[in-house]
């Protein structure tokens, strides 16, 4: 090897630059052929998905070793032993809730760097076409890991869907690809988290399509369920213990036990209303009488005598849901916990620990469907039905109301139990628990907290194009204008007919002040000394330049026109837009997206 360093580093003598940039060449032109093909080829996009699926399930046993390593450091349980299957812990070990508000507040303080709120995948998915930040996702993950780590009620799975939408989000961007990929791409990293999680590859994938996605399309079945399988392959190389293991089958169901699952499905989704509401109206009532950073010190305080009933509603309640379902619990203690359990997540969340529902509506689900059991033993004398199918029942019920996807809890009931006749029950209990829920309520958990933030969807379907479609974009700039206290005989000189088929009326100052249709103003009988103002119309109705679509139409609609006029904070005219117009790039943009949605683009 020779080096020489007189004019240039080289090394055998090449130039060290010129083989940066030959390799740089090369590099580039490998990425562009890769790009070329994920958008060409549907076996290069699914093998995409399969390697997005393998990270995002390593994320999530890192992420859930972490949170367990925290737990055990900070509580001093055993390694076999999870939190909420702990011994009862004393009031100085209890302390660790209120120091990790004090942390997490910190931790919040110290990396919030935007003032805007967090992007969940959900909200990327409906909202933004699948485009996530980095920087939020990893904040939402390290707010997540504390609040669970230092045992608030709150579980993982948001952290986890979390990094594996931006893996898939930030894939699918350097590879350039199409808004519609974008968000399948999201959707199956989301799934595939999901599917590590609990060991449940159906599960995974229809979280995908339910939660995440949106939709069921025959463009992103394979790619889904290609991820799912991949992440839940590799958490289980690495040894990962499914949160939800397999159970026993219980005895088969028949008719009538359907209708009496479908009142367990009505009481599933009345107790995960309440929650939700529960968790918003402490959120805003805290919000409004505390200083942000005091919140989760003040939640982590409030939960220590909850903590002190019993462990089991601590964290997310895994080994606690194992425990209550398996074991032969009385019925005062199963009241007891869903109550404290319940209390414990409504603390939690409306206070600022950062987390989800997921997993505390699956065990609170497994005692209401054990409560409900053993309530019909008693109002009839005898066992109507199975305690264990009761609960698996419930659980699923109980996490459709508040999580939504009723096919993917059917699908994680299906994989722990093998029993067919039971997911049909399944399937009964939650399609009523969302029916109710959609029709008296209207939002998941998810869906719900956006809401209270002031955005409208209700899942995750793709409605962000509407959002960009805004009058400032759609307006025609050129509009004549005419004063508004000219007369017909001066308005009929200015403007043949013919010339125009609207004028926009203006006052002294160039203030907006209605619009006049010129055929009006030729007509027959019209005194030509006659102001024109008193032809206009749509005084009062007009548009801002930031309304989306939606609005547009809407606005239309209660002004009764066929124009509007675009205003600038003034009253000064911007532009125009016609109700033909918006209504036919509506119809066009709305086909677009179908077609998207099923791959035909």
């Amino acid at each position: 090897m020779h080096i020489h360093a007189a004019d240039g580093l080289s090394i055998g003598g090449m130039d060290v630059g010129a083989q940066v940039q030959r390799y740089s060449r090369k590099g580039f032109a490998w990425g562009r052929w890769l790009r070329q093909r994920v958008r060409a080829s549907e076996i290069f996009f699914i093998l995409i998905a399969i390697l997005i699926g393998m990270g995002a399930g390593l994320l999530t046993v890192v992420q859930g070793v972490v949170a367990w390593a925290i737990q055990h450091i900070l509580f001093g349980i055993p390694n076999d032993v999870r939190l909420s299957g702990a011994p009862p812990f004393g009031l100085w070990q209890l302390a660790v809730l209120p120091l990790g508000g004090i942390v997490l507040a910190v931790f919040t303080w110290g990396v919030r760097a935007r003032k805007r709120a967090l992007i969940d995948v959900v909200e990327a998915n409906a909202l933004h076409g699948g485009r996530m930040g980095m920087i939020d996702s990893l904040i939402v993950s390290g707010q997540t890991l504390l609040s669970n780590g230092f045992g608030a009620s709150v579980g993982l799975e948001a952290a986890y869907a979390q990094m594996g939408g931006v893996l898939a989000s930030r894939a699918g961007r350097w590879l350039s690809l199409r808004r519609g990929d974008v968000r399948t791409l999201v959707g199956a990293g989301a799934g595939a988290a999901i599917a590590a999680a609990f060991g449940a590859p159906l599960a995974g994938a229809f979280y995908a399509f339910e939660i995440v996605i949106g939709a069921y399309t025959p463009a992103a079945i394979a790619p889904v369920a290609a991820a799912s399988l991949a992440g839940a392959q590799v958490a289980q190389r690495l040894g990962a213990v499914p949160y939800i293991v397999t159970v026993n089958p219980g005895p088969a169901i028949h008719t009538a036990g359907y209708l009496i699952y479908a009142g367990l499905g009505l009481a599933c989704a009345l107790i995960g209303i309440g929650i939700m509401r529960a968790v918003a109206a402490v959120e805003s009532v805290s919000r409004a009488w505390l200083p942000h950073w005091s919140r989760p010190f003040i939640g982590g305080c409030l939960l220590v005598p909850v903590a002190m009933i019993s462990p089991q509603v601590l964290s997310a309640g895994h080994s606690a849901l194992h425990i209550d379902m398996l074991g032969s619990v009385p019925i005062d203690f199963l009241i007891m916990i869903l109550a404290a359990k319940s209390l414990a997540s409504i603390l939690s969340l409306g206070l600022g620990f950062r987390g989800g529902l997921f997993f505390a509506s699956l065990f609170l689900g497994t005692l209401a469907g054990h409560l409900y059991s053993l309530g019909g033993a008693w109002l009839m004398g005898h066992p109507v039905l199975d305690p264990g199918n009761a609960a698996m029942v419930g659980m699923a019920a109980l996490a459709t109301a508040v999580v939504g996807g009723p096919i993917t809890m059917a699908m994680l009931v299906l994989g722990a139990t093998g029993n067919f006749s039971l997911t049909g029950a399944v399937l009964a209990a939650s399609l009523v628990s969302s029916t109710i829920v959609r029709e008296t309520f209207g939002y998941s958990f998810s869906t719900w907290r956006l809401h209270l933030r002031g955005e409208t969807i209700k899942s995750a379907r793709d409605v962000g194009w509407v959002k960009t479609l805004t009058a400032g974009r759609m307006m025609r700039g050129e509009v004549k204008t005419a004063p508004r206290d000219m007369t017909v005989s001066e308005f009929r000189r200015r403007f043949p007919l013919g010339a125009s088929s609207r004028v926009a009326l203006v006052d002294g100052e160039g203030r907006y002040a209605g619009i006049v249709t010129p055929a009006i103003i030729f007509a027959e009988g019209v005194a030509a000394d006659a102001p024109v103002e008193k032809f206009a119309h749509s005084a009062d109705a007009a548009l801002r330049p930031d309304m989306h679509i939606g609005e547009i139409m809407t606005r239309f609609d209660a002004a009764e026109s066929d124009e509007l006029v675009i205003l600038d904070g003034e009253r000064r005219i911007l532009g125009i837009l016609t109700e033909t117009f918006v209504r036919r790039r509506y119809a066009d943009e709305l086909e677009k997206a179908q077609r998207e949605l099923f791959g035909e683009s």
